[in-house]
C-alpha cells in the first residue's frame, strides 16, 4: 500500500535539506532580494521537471530491470541520505556560498549537473511511486511534476528567507543542521521498512 507518510516526509526533507540549488537559492536572495532572484528559481523549477519527467519515465520503462536492483538502489540512497545526513551535521555554522550567476538559465542548467535532483527523483518514483502506479503513466507524470514543485516551493522559501537563514544558520547553526540530519537518518531507515 502507498505510504503517503513516508513519501512526503522523504520529498519534503531530502528536497529541503542544503544542497545547490538550497544554497544558491539563498545566496542569490541575500544578495539580490526575493523578487530579482526568482528567475533563478524558475530555472530550477523548469530543469528540475525535466529531470524528474525523465528519470520517472526511464524508471517506469526499466522498472523491471530495476525491480532486481530495488535492494542495492535502496542502500546506495540511504548511503547518499546519511551522507548527506553527516555532512550538514558537520556543517559550519554559516553556510557559505561562492559568487554564483542568478538567471533563469544557471538554475535550468544546475538541475542538469546536481546528483541530489538524480538521487531524490530516481528514488521517490523507484522505492515509494512505481510499485504501485507504473501502469499509470498520468499518475506517474503527476508525481514527477509533484517532486519538481515540491522542489521549487523549498528553494522559494530559502529564497525568501535567504538573508534570515544566514542569521538563523549563524546563530543556531548546530541545531538546525542537527534536526536536518537526524530526519535524512530517519528518511534512510524508513527505506527498508
Amino acid at each position: 500500500m502507498f505510504n503517503i507518510v513516508q513519501f512526503l516526509t522523504y520529498t519534503t526533507v531530502t528536497a529541503g535539506t542544503p544542497g545547490p540549488n538550497t544554497i544558491m537559492s539563498m545566496t542569490n536572495a541575500g544578495r539580490k532580494g526575493f523578487k530579482k532572484a526568482l528567475p533563478f528559481n524558475f530555472g530550477i523549477l523548469c530543469g528540475f521537471s525535466i529531470i524528474a519527467i525523465l528519470c520517472t519515465l526511464l524508471c517506469s520503462a526499466l522498472s523491471g530491470l530495476i525491480e532486481q536492483a530495488k535492494n542495492l538502489m535502496k542502500l546506495l540512497g540511504a548511503i547518499y541520505m546519511l551522507y548527506l545526513a553527516y555532512k550538514t551535521f558537520m556543517n559550519s555554522k554559516e553556510i557559505e556560498s561562492k559568487e554564483t550567476r542568478g538567471d533563469f538559465f544557471a538554475g535550468m542548467l544546475l538541475q542538469f549537473i546536481n546528483p541530489k535532483v538524480y538521487i531524490y527523483c530516481i528514488v521517490s518514483m523507484q522505492v515509494y511511486v512505481i510499485p504501485y502506479f507504473n501502469d499509470n503513466t498520468p499518475i506517474l507524470i503527476g508525481f514527477a511534476l509533484f517532486l519538481a514543485v515540491n522542489g521549487f516551493i523549498l528553494t522559494l522559501c530559502w529564497s525568501a528567507f535567504g538573508s534570515m537563514f544566514r542569521r538563523l544558520f549563524s546563530k543556531y547553526g548546530k541545531i538546525t543542521n542537527t534536526i536536518m540530519a537526524l530526519l535524512l537518518i530517519y528518511c534512510a531507515l524508513s527505506l527498508f521498512r
